[in-house]
């Protein structure tokens, strides 16, 4: 037969050496090398701004040359990074990997390739190393540098305040100017210089790691992180900006994003000469398919923009390299492109099965030294003990944070692979040995004795990276929409419990902490402890008085002790409004330091940790309840004042532009974890606490027990003093709940009027033209809202329009319209179409709408006209309703509000269940597991406002993480799940699983109630049959 003929294969093509077939050489020898070739220099600028030179084959890929920056500095997540080049025509593009070098880099010698981050992930702690977190950083301060990363002045000084810890080191105010002298993070910095310097105040003890990982977390947030601005025209003719991110294509006018088309909701993208086509899938309830034209400068440019988003669909939405398309025989038509490389899937998969070896690098610009896999022998004078090792963020730390917290006592650490030591006498290092006594030793004496946390409060706590909105978990990005059933989320949460299935986006509510399972501890020593401790109910009862009481204080704090020193820093609020807050709340933080201290001592009697043994007199709590109250009531004119106090900061905020931005400001502060108005109802929350507690003693006690006349007396007079203010609560839970909408809804200035309350919202399909769309309702005792969430950096909700009740009548319609759980709504000028996702939440809706225009008809008449535009709800412009999650929280930057919750979890929530829910707070130390893990991390927990708080101890000033319950099912763990421990309980959403450890069943038993009164939202007829109703 004749010899076939050799067509030239992809490998041949792309240089790769040929198979020679079955190979006649003995067994050992070797093939000889392919001759290399002609060599040829390029010139790669890295990003701490040093230029390397890198000697490639003449006939080399582009992929060997990014190989070898990747190789050089010794970087295992090189996949997010790419290479860009000024082309012939001088524009940027990106270096094609599949392409020879050669042929997109004509002339090398003039030609400087720059090394930048490609590929921006939803989450920053999807990426793994540390070296990784670190050239992300460099890349964010670049962009600020040149102008592409823009955000307001507080954001901007913040991230330059993080820049500057990492590169001098603890706060110093003279060497501070000195450096920011001769250093210009941005243009016009000096304006800022006081705020970046004030800032910089606060990262006392933070890492040059953990200053990464913050900048980042602030960064993420900004709605132009990540983001290049390519010009193009609409069909109008009107200049636009598109760009492409990791949830698909935006597009922006300036710098303010205006639309998103989520990949989801894309079918396909192409070019055509000068214009950029999007073609995106029909709407469910629609036949015609809606195609998007856009105009750009060139088809150079067209192309190239094109060629970027095929590459960041591939790499953030498929889990593996998409395979070359077949060449036809004949004729070619489109383009041939095609992503090549690992996709984040793949990246995240590789790095976690560690098939990588962990080296030393070093910070250009930082005079403090790395603390990733540092490689000096121990030391007896010094240890450097990265607090990354001791707190659970990224796989690369396990090893040493599971070692660290089993081996307990013996203070040691294997740390071969990283390098990291600890000195058996746990003396400070120069530099980071201040770092030991917050991270190494606490972890060490929780194992020994949970007691001993009191005994940490004289030594310094370390700074650990604020993550309220955070992620993590599986690469693949999870989904939520209206239909979605849940699947794997983002790698930060990858949760996504707050993801769309279109969403394709880590969410801001929850963070890294509660998905990554580092840091893991054995049992053994736990059950040791807890029969150490006395086990009768009414310890419990009283232990549970001192935690929440941990938890008021600190509450208390951030009123007479943050937000005071940082108001005396500040001329924005008039000296009668500081000296009202100021003036009411300090006598009431320093009555409650002398309570919980004998609340303490009383504990520690009865636990045996004194000199006193003598039991049955130390055994009880009701006397040093009852003494505390009765002074308490002392304090009840201080507890009136509440009413005025917030009605005159509102009003002060109103009149005060100033004092706005300042109350806005301090609410970004990571100490405000919390809106600030919720910080001034503590107090009258806390009543309500203490009462329970006495109910449940006096409950537990017999008649004839030692401490039930006190504690019946303490109930007594507790009762008292919350019947006297309860009244007065409920309208400053209104008020305060008014004001807090008021900032999630765009143009609602005169949404706060005498005589509205609020009653329900949550999130709703509304029957529109499109079809069904999403839209988040608010009913008051006068009017229902309806909004979707705005394209804004505030991620405020844009009013569509609204429906007075006074006239409305409200009927089931699923038959008529054929969708489920349907309702129309009839007003006297406008009726809608809307559907619940579940029964239960339609009856909810039906029952308190219907209270809602009862309550409408028996007042004078309809309600004002609102202030607001209520364009018409089916504007086409505007995206999907749960598309996308928003590109950050940030320059509203508040805490994370219930109604974006709602929103992304697809919930309702009612005023009575906001009450219940102040009556429902708990704190305490409890030990979680994640689902894949196989040891338990104990984390002081703060459960409030429908959320859980976690901090390493009870001391911190700030939550490391937080995870919103809203959707959550609260279950215990069956047989299957091989838990085989007490007193746990388990919390899911779609693939999100958790499991929490109590100490005791008094415990589990009480965070079983209080996590599922947030779990599960009450109705009205429930809500009041074992409440007293109140009239709205």
């Amino acid at each position: 037969m004749g010899e076939t003929e050799q067509r030239p294969t992809a490998g041949s093509r792309l240089g790769a050496q040929e198979n020679a077939g079955i190979s006649t050489l003995e067994h050992g020898q070797k093939p000889p090398m392919t001759p290399p070739g002609k060599l040829v220099s390029i010139k790669i600028q890295m990003l701490d701004d040093t230029q390397e030179t890198f000697d490639i084959p003449q006939r080399a890929p582009g992929k060997v040359l990014h190989d070898a920056v990747c190789n050089h500095l010794n970087l295992v997540e090189g996949d997010y990074f790419g290479l860009e080049f000024p082309d012939n025509k001088k524009m940027m593009v990106w270096l094609d990997l599949l392409k020879p070098v050669m042929k997109q880099i004509r002339r090398p010698k003039h030609v400087v390739v720059k090394f930048v981050v490609k590929f921006f992930p939803p989450d920053h702690a999807q990426l793994q190393e540390e070296l990784t977190r670190y050239l992300f950083a460099l890349q964010v301060k670049q962009d600020l540098a040149q102008g592409r990363l823009t955000c307001n002045d507080t954001s901007t000084a913040l991230l330059i305040s993080h820049i500057v810890q990492s590169e001098i080191g603890d706060f110093d105010e003279t060497i501070d100017r000195e450096h920011l002298a001769k250093n210009k993070y941005i243009p016009h910095q000096e304006a800022l210089e006081d705020k970046i310097i004030e800032f910089h105040r606060n990262h006392m003890g933070q890492t040059p790691a953990e200053s990464d990982f913050q900048l980042l977390e602030i960064a993420r947030r900004l709605e132009m992180y990540g983001i290049r601005l390519h010009p193009a025209k609409d069909r109008e003719g009107t200049k636009i900006n598109l760009a492409v991110a990791n949830t698909g294509i935006l597009v922006f006018q300036g710098h303010t994003k205006i639309n998103a088309f989520n990949w989801a909701k894309v079918r396909k993208l192409s070019f055509k000469r000068k214009r950029f086509l999007i073609k995106l899938r029909p709407d469910v309830n629609s036949s015609f398919q809606d195609t998007l034209e856009f105009l750009m400068a060139s088809r150079d440019f067209c192309k190239s923009f094109w060629k970027i988003c095929v590459e960041h669909h591939a790499f953030f939405r498929l889990f593996e390299e998409p395979k070359p398309k077949p060449k036809p025989v004949l004729f070619s038509r489109g383009s041939s492109f095609r992503f090549s490389g690992r996709t984040q899937k793949q990246v995240l998969d590789y790095v976690k099965e560690g098939g990588h070896k962990k080296v030393q690098f070093e910070r250009k610009h930082s005079k403090i030294h790395s603390i990733r896999s540092l490689t000096a022998q121990p030391s007896e004078q010094h240890t450097e003990v990265p607090k990354e090792s001791a707190r659970a963020y990224g796989d690369d730390n396990d090893a040493v944070a599971v070692q660290s917290c089993r081996q307990g006592k013996e203070l040691k650490a294997s740390t071969e692979d990283t390098g990291q030591h600890k000195s058996p006498s746990l003396k400070k290092s120069p530099k980071e040995g201040r770092k030991v006594d917050g991270t190494v030793v606490s972890t060490v004496e929780e194992e020994e004795e949970p007691s001993k946390d009191r005994m940490q409060q004289n030594r310094p706590q370390s700074q650990q990276p604020s993550t309220a909105g955070s992620l993590t978990g599986s690469p693949h990005l999870s989904e939520l929409s209206i239909n979605s059933q849940g699947g794997p989320s983002v790698a930060n949460m990858t949760l996504s419990p707050n993801l769309s299935p279109d969403a394709k986006q880590s969410s801001p509510l929850v963070s890294p902490l509660l998905n990554d399972p580092s840091c893991i501890r054995t049992d053994d020593e736990e059950e040791v402890k807890r029969k150490r401790f006395p086990t009768e109910k009414a310890y419990f009862i009283a232990k549970e008085a001192a935690t929440t009481e941990r938890t008021y204080l600190k509450d208390l704090e951030v009123i007479t002790s943050w937000f005071q020193n940082a108001v005396s820093k500040e001329d924005c609020m008039p000296e009668t409004l500081k000296n009202l807050i100021f003036s009411n709340f300090e006598p009431l933080h320093k009555f409650h330091t002398g309570f919980l201290k004998e609340i303490e001592q009383r504990l520690a009697l009865w636990e045996g940790r004194s000199n006193a043994h003598i039991k049955g007199d130390y055994q009880r709590i009701g006397d040093v309840m009852l003494k505390n109250i009765q002074n308490m009531k002392q304090l009840t004119i201080h507890l009136r004042k509440h009413n005025e106090i917030l009605m005159e900061l509102e009003n002060g905020i109103k009149n005060s532009r100033k004092l706005e931005t300042f109350c806005r400001d301090f609410e970004l502060q990571k100490v405000c974890y919390l809106p600030l108005n919720t910080f001034l109802l503590r107090p009258l929350h806390r009543l309500m606490h203490y009462k329970q507690i006495m109910e449940r003693l006096c409950k537990h006690y017999p008649p004839s027990h030692t401490d039930f006349r006190d504690s019946r007396a303490a109930l007594a007079e507790i009762s008292e003093m919350v019947a006297q203010l309860h009244g007065n609560m409920i309208k400053m839970e209104n008020f305060q709940k008014l004001h807090e909408l008021k900032k999630d809804l765009m143009g609602m200035d005169n949404l706060v009027i005498p005589g509205r309350e609020f009653i329900r919202l949550g999130s709703l399909s509304k029957l529109s033209g499109k079809g069904l769309q999403q839209r988040m309702f608010f009913l008051f005792n006068d009017i229902l809202l309806y909004t979707s969430r705005g394209l804004t950096a505030s991620n405020q909700f844009k009013v569509h329009g609204h429906l007075p009740l006074y006239g409305m009548t409200i009927e089931e319609s699923e038959e008529e319209w054929g969708v489920p759980h349907c309702l129309t709504l009839r007003g006297q000028h406008q009726s809608i179409v809307v559907a619940a996702s579940t029964r239960a939440e339609m009856d909810k809706w039906t029952e308190d709408i219907q209270m809602a225009i009862d309550l409408a008809e028996k007042s004078s008449g309809p309600a004002p006209e609102l202030l607001a535009s209520s364009p018409p709800d089916n504007n086409p412009l505007s995206v999907s309703d749960c598309s996308s999650l928003p590109a950050g929280l940030i320059s509203d930057q508040r805490p994370v509000s219930i109604s974006y919750v709602c929103w992304y979890r697809m919930q309702s929530l009612s005023f009575y269940d906001i009450l219940q829910s102040n009556e429902n707070q708990l704190s305490g130390n409890l030990l979680r597991k994640f689902k894949n893990s196989n040891g338990w991390q104990k984390l002081w927990v703060v459960f409030t406002n429908f959320c859980m708080f976690f901090y390493k101890s009870h001391q911190d000033n700030h939550p490391l993480a937080s995870l919103p319950l809203l959707g959550y099912s609260l279950t215990i763990p069956s047989e299957s799940e091989n838990i085989h421990k007490d007193y746990v309980f388990k919390l899911h959403f779609k693939s999100h699983v958790y499991y929490f450890r109590a100490e005791s069943e008094y415990t589990f038993e009480r965070w079983m109630e209080v996590i599922r009164s947030a779990t599960s939202s009450a109705s009205r007829t429930r809500a009041l049959s074992h409440k007293e109703p109140h009239a709205y």
